[in-house]
């Protein structure tokens, strides 16, 4: 039988009380199950850490000796038991190391996917479906209007030009996933990325995802108009360039919201659009969905009568 309160919400975040542990803690907390290193998901200074290798490598580069006291390291498909749940991570395909967590007690497997993608991206492990009886899943873009375009068109947008681009990126995954795509389908553009970007590309490659040709930017470099150069750089970076001359100004991002104001749209996300939370559904094939990260009442309405949809909550 599904323990419907096998997972709540409390002042420190997600928790389970049979296990005693927290899933992506809000607060640092004595056992904490990250499911990848992006800093919604991963605070610092929980005492034990359980997450995959790159997750915690990316998370000491972060935060140093403040990542965290204890890190317990599980590879993908490897099951550990916490207080009587037995866990193991599953390749969730939103970044290097990103993991779902499946959660088994007394016969119910709950899944817990963290941030997960289905669009290919050779930069990080491809997501595995497993069945499961409660899906717990994001709903960041959980909305039927919204449907990601192929990220390889997106990007060949930058060939209709000769301009430089100054391009705005997370600095984790989405960066490294850009410099890839660029690679393959960009051929004539050179990629320049931040100083923040540069070690988290490195981290990449001693895990074996090379993201492709790329340099650390100079800024004599981007002041050499029309070299096809692409600057690659985090949003605050981006933002403080409002006035930059002779470059195309692009956001990568699954949010229109961040297109406004910019010479080039580029709609790529590293999250799951609406089809694709109903192929994962149909994937893992739950009794139950469980909606958290987004609004989950586009699902709920849609399964209206045929699955039970529980938002854990709305923000």
């Amino acid at each position: 039988m599904i323990v419907e309160d096998f997972l709540i919400f409390n002042e420190n975040g997600l928790y389970c009380k049979i296990g005693d542990f927290y899933l992506d803690p809000l607060k640092p907390v004595s056992t904490a199950i990250i499911s990848h290193a992006h800093g919604d998901h991963a605070v610092k200074g929980n005492s034990n850490v359980f997450c995959t290798a790159p997750t915690k490598s990316i998370m000491i580069h972060r935060y140093q000796k403040n990542a965290g006291k204890d890190f317990i390291i599980h590879p993908f498909g490897e099951s550990f038991m916490l207080s009587g749940v037995k866990l193991s991570f599953i390749p969730a395909g939103h970044i290097i190391g990103s993991a779902q967590v499946l959660m088994e007690y007394n016969d119910i497997r709950y899944l817990y996917t963290g941030d997960y993608k289905l669009q290919e991206d050779p930069t990080c492990e491809p997501i595995e479906f497993v069945a499961a009886d409660v899906l717990i899943t994001e709903t960041t873009f959980a909305d039927p209007s919204v449907q990601h375009p192929d990220a390889a068109e997106e990007i060949r947008k930058l060939n209709a030009f000769d301009h430089n681009v100054l391009l705005g990126s997370y600095s984790l995954g989405k960066a490294q996933r850009l410099t890839s795509l660029i690679n393959k389908h960009c051929p004539k553009r050179h990629v320049l990325v931040h100083h923040s970007i540069f070690p988290l590309s490195k981290i990449y490659e001693s895990f074996g995802y090379n993201p492709g040709d790329y340099e650390l930017y100079t800024r004599k470099s981007m002041k050499q108009a029309g070299q096809n150069l692409v600057y690659i750089v985090p949003p605050l970076t981006f933002d403080s360039y409002i006035r930059a001359k002779n470059v195309v100004r692009a956001f990568a991002s699954g949010w229109k919201r961040l297109q406004v104001s910019n010479g080039l749209q580029l709609l790529i996300s590293d999250h799951v659009d609406w089809n694709d939370i109903l192929i994962m559904m149909g994937r893992v094939r739950p009794k139950e969905v469980w909606t958290l990260h987004g609004n989950g009442k586009y699902l709920r309405e849609h399964f209206i009568n045929q699955i039970p949809v529980k938002l854990l909550n709305a923000c």
